[in-house]
């Protein structure tokens, strides 16, 4: 019997014996991936428990799966049952996938004609190493070989949403899916985490409630939205399953907690209504105590709690926003467009938690996407409302001088009805002009603290862009009028972007620091200048300076910063730089912009050649 006619043979048999209940058998060929749920049919009884009784059933105990079945939460165990076969000559590879990475206990059989059953255990309620393959969903790996029948019997237990976005793939349209949604997941988690680790620093240098509240949302949302990916319970408790069950139920309370009192402090409701300002309070006080309840009772009842407070917090907080920007408020009406997402994101995913909305989509992926979009909207509020504090701090300074100069004049009339007055009168303008100079020098002092922040690059502690952009035009009219030459250094940290992606952002301004700091201590003339030119990037001047005297300062920092003695978190990291370098007299005011242009072509060329070396700018560079 040929191949064709032993496959007809097969789809003929497993006709007959589920014609009269219209099951179905899948037919696999060379597709990369196909959706399951038009094949699947389940059963649903308390009672059927082995597998035995399961194979046995009549196959009018099977019913194709409906969209609306599992699509609420808390539903009963129940079994699915999917037969295929390969419909192509050769033997293939699938993969098996479930994309809901929530699903407490899944108990897999596999069944081939002439083999033993494969078993397999797997789900959230086990430690992540129990899984056939290391993944954010659930892969089972299995050979198709011609003309022989496979069954898949999977019995379903979770206490949260059942959706079964069930799938077939090939390897290579799971390397494919992996990427899509490992760029895709990195983008959303690196945002929120940017973003809320940015308002943590704000938060701790300014003192800031507005940017701690709202840190402590951005950053409890973050967690939330990667144990909702599956992501924390693969890479930050893989070995404590009971975590998964106790973490979102108290994740979501804590982050209501964080966004009322941030939309206090942010629509500024203490100086617009005070009734919405105790509205504001009372409903944190009441969402923070759900996380003191909600470990105590069934997941599938503290999540249905948790979707209605998000509803009426999300609900509250636009109607609070939406008045207020009846009435004026700027800040409130960019709150009401970032909130919109949110409460929109918020309705949907409640509604499909609930049964009340069936959507082909995961259930949380409406709800993520309103948050992020949230989260980047309410930074712009945020940003907007610093820099209107800013102007205000202006404002002030400027009536601090305003009142200066009043000052100095009120000194300049005392001083003349001193010259008229008597002794008494002349005493008493020597005190007031003691205190006014006292105001002036103080006055003096903060300005002269002011300029020096803003020549000063923060983080490094050298000078920044700006001040190494007014002292380039300085010492470049210099050589021009004695006819000295001027070098300028370009210089590169290499491979900055690898310590930033292994140890961590924390690690690579440690870098930074260190780097400047040694450049700085390594320059002999006071006329030399280090500053941070931009992100890793490094420039010096050096004026009076010939290419070769260049080169041996730029050989001297390559070594030095070689021989640094950087570690993070015991481990050591290795530091190099590479330099790009020109220098020549200067003749008119674009020469001074070709020292840049040219310093960074070297450095290029120094990157180019294998990095930690410098570089010399050549006129070979141009072709």
């Amino acid at each position: 019997m040929n191949r064709f006619s032993a496959l007809i043979l097969l789809i003929f048999l497993w006709g007959l014996s589920s014609f009269a209940h219209g099951e179905s058998l899948l037919a696999v060929n060379d597709e990369q991936s196909i959706n399951l749920s038009s094949w699947l049919y389940y059963v649903q009884d308390s009672e059927l428990k082995q597998i035995d009784d399961v194979i046995n059933l009549n196959s009018s105990r099977w019913s194709r799966i409906e969209s609306k079945f599992n699509q609420r939460l808390a539903v009963d165990p129940f079994w699915i049952k999917i037969s295929l076969y390969n419909a192509t000559e050769h033997k293939i590879r699938r993969y098996l996938s479930l994309a809901n990475p929530h699903i407490d206990k899944i108990s897999l059989y596999h069944l081939q004609h002439g083999q033993a059953p494969i078993h397999i255990e797997m789900g959230d309620s086990y430690p992540f190493s129990q899984r056939p393959i290391a993944h954010n969903n659930f892969l089972y790996k299995f050979d198709l070989t011609p003309q022989v029948l496979h069954t898949f019997y999977v019995r379903i237990e979770t206490k949260g949403s059942a959706s079964l976005p069930l799938s077939l793939l090939s390897p290579e349209q799971l390397v494919k899916d992996t990427e899509n949604e490992s760029l895709y997941k990195g983008f959303q988690l690196g945002a929120l985490v940017a973003i809320g680790l940015f308002s943590l620093f704000i938060a701790l240098t300014t003192h800031s409630y507005s940017y701690s509240y709202y840190s402590g949302y951005v950053l409890s949302a973050t967690l939330l939205v990667a144990t909702l990916q599956g992501l924390s319970f693969r890479y930050i408790w893989p070995n404590y399953p009971l975590v998964q069950p106790i973490l979102i139920p108290v994740l979501i309370p804590i982050a209501l907690t964080f966004v009322l009192m941030f939309s206090e402090k942010v629509l500024q409701l203490k100086y617009h209504n005070l009734r919405m300002l105790r509205i504001c309070r009372y409903s944190a006080a009441t969402v923070f105590g759900l996380t003191l309840v909600t470990p105590f009772i069934s997941y599938s009842v503290a999540l249905k709690i948790n979707i209605l407070a998000v509803l009426i917090t999300t609900s509250l907080l636009m109607a609070i926003a939406l008045i207020l920007s009846l009435r004026g408020h700027k800040l409130a009406r960019l709150y009401t467009l970032a909130w919109s997402g949110m409460l929109i994101g918020a309705f949907i995913t409640s509604m499909m938690y609930l049964g009340m909305l069936q959507l082909p989509i995961m259930h949380q992926t409406p709800i993520m996407i309103g948050l992020s979009f949230e989260i980047i909207f309410m930074a712009a509020v945020l940003a907007i409302r610093y820099n209107d504090e800013r102007k205000a701090k202006l404002k002030i300074q400027q009536e601090a001088l305003r009142q200066s100069q009043r000052l100095r004049q009120s000194k300049e009339d005392a001083l003349k009805i001193e010259a008229n007055a008597n002794e008494l009168l002349e005493q008493m303008v020597q005190e007031r002009t003691l205190e006014l100079e006292i105001a002036l020098r103080e006055l003096n002092e903060v300005n002269q603290k002011l300029t020096e922040q803003n020549t000063v690059d923060s983080l490094t502690g050298v000078k920044n862009r700006a001040a190494f952009d007014k002292r380039l035009l300085a010492e470049g009219r210099l050589s021009r009028r004695q006819q000295t030459p001027l070098a300028v250094l370009m210089i590169d940290i290499d491979r900055f972007k690898a310590i930033n992606d292994t140890y961590g952002h924390l690690a690579g301004d440690h870098a930074l620091k260190l780097i400047a700091q040694a450049l700085k201590q390594n320059l002999r003339r006071p006329s030399d200048l280090v500053s941070r030119f931009g992100g890793e990037e490094f420039a010096m001047i050096l004026p009076n300076t010939s290419q070769e005297g260049a080169l041996n300062v730029a050989e001297q920092m390559r070594e030095t910063v070689f021989q640094l003695p950087l570690s993070w978190e015991q481990n050591a990291i290795p530091l190099t730089i590479s330099v790009g370098l020109y220098a020549e007299v200067i003749t008119d005011d674009q020469d001074i912009n070709l020292l840049v242009e040219r310093a960074d072509k070297a450095l290029y060329r120094a990157k180019n050649g294998g990095r930690n070396r410098v570089c010399a700018y050549t006129p070979e560079l141009e072709k």
